[in-house]
């Protein structure tokens, strides 16, 4: 991948009120993402962003003023990361996620972290200062292999030992099993990797959409030939019966594993010596706004 294109910009702010089922507000230190995910559903920013660069080969550096009052956060779930990974590359050298946790420093707000990186162990001391907070790391395969055909982040490898240097810190952890590709996702063996170093486990399928279905359906096509009829079941005729299908089985696997699975979320927040949680995002519309109490 040549080096992406980087551009710093000012900003108004850093933190806005989102409709997100996961949390009250969204905050996002970076516009685009260098992780460069061949699925990624953020790409869709590009409408509102007018870059012309694909997805993946630029990012945007915010620079915002200083929160003035951050108690006004207190008690408020804030999402970091929705539209961006906050611990992209770049955030070694730029460091503005570490300057947002900074300024929110004692505020009481509750803190979410999504990421596929490591480097957010350099933030630990602080993000363990927060209230409630919670890091979530996408993990979709254990082959590094096909994870490298998908993205340019760190290996899995890397990213279950931050996991469990977090949750060995007593901050909550959750394995995002994200996005499920019919066919070559094994989220039981992913769960049976992850199980000691996380309190949640999410579980969410490939949704094609936008620009990346051809390139991703090309992808079937050419690495795994065997599985395009599946993927134009799926995909073109919106056939839900293998998502409902996995859905009885990881039921049947979690009952096995002595693992609570739900198909939604008002049962997510447990002590941190409670074996993890499964939780089914299969059908998004299952989703309710109540779920900002499991977070991640």
């Amino acid at each position: 991948m040549t080096d992406p294109l980087i551009r710093h910009i000012d900003t108004k702010g850093v933190i806005s009120k989102t409709d997100l089922p996961v949390c009250d507000y969204a905050a996002n230190p970076y516009v685009g993402c260098t992780h460069a995910c061949r699925y990624c559903y953020a790409s869709f920013m590009k409408r509102f962003t007018n870059h012309p660069e694909p997805w993946g080969t630029f990012l945007d550096v915010k620079h915002w003023p200083e929160i003035r009052d951050p108690s006004k956060y207190a008690g408020k779930e804030i999402f970091i990361g929705s539209v961006t990974d906050p611990y992209n590359p770049q955030e070694a050298e730029f460091g503005r996620t570490r300057e947002l946790l900074e300024q929110l420093r004692g505020s009481g707000a509750k803190l979410s972290i999504a990421t596929k990186s490591d480097l957010v162990i350099r933030d630990l001391d602080l993000i363990r200062e927060f209230p409630d907070a919670r890091v979530s790391w996408s993990i979709n395969t254990l082959d590094e292999s096909f994870r490298a055909d998908m993205d340019s982040a760190v290996t899995i490898v890397r990213r279950l030992e931050a996991m469990r240097r977090f949750h060995d810190a007593g901050v909550r952890t959750t394995c995002f099993i994200s996005p499920i590709f019919p066919g070559i996702t094994d989220p039981r063996e992913i769960i049976l990797r992850a199980r000691d170093r996380c309190n949640l486990v999410w579980l969410e399928n490939l949704n094609l959409r936008g620009s990346f279905k051809a390139d991703i359906m090309g992808y079937i096509s050419e690495r795994h030939p065997d599985l395009v009829s599946l993927y134009d079941r799926i995909y073109g005729g919106r056939d839900m019966s293998y998502w409902s299908d996995l859905d009885t089985e990881m039921a049947g696997f979690c009952r096995e594993q002595g693992l609570e699975y739900v198909t939604n979320d008002d049962s997510m927040s447990r002590p941190f010596d409670d074996p993890p949680i499964v939780v089914n995002y299969f059908f998004h519309e299952r989703i309710r706004k109540s779920s900002k109490n499991g977070g991640a």
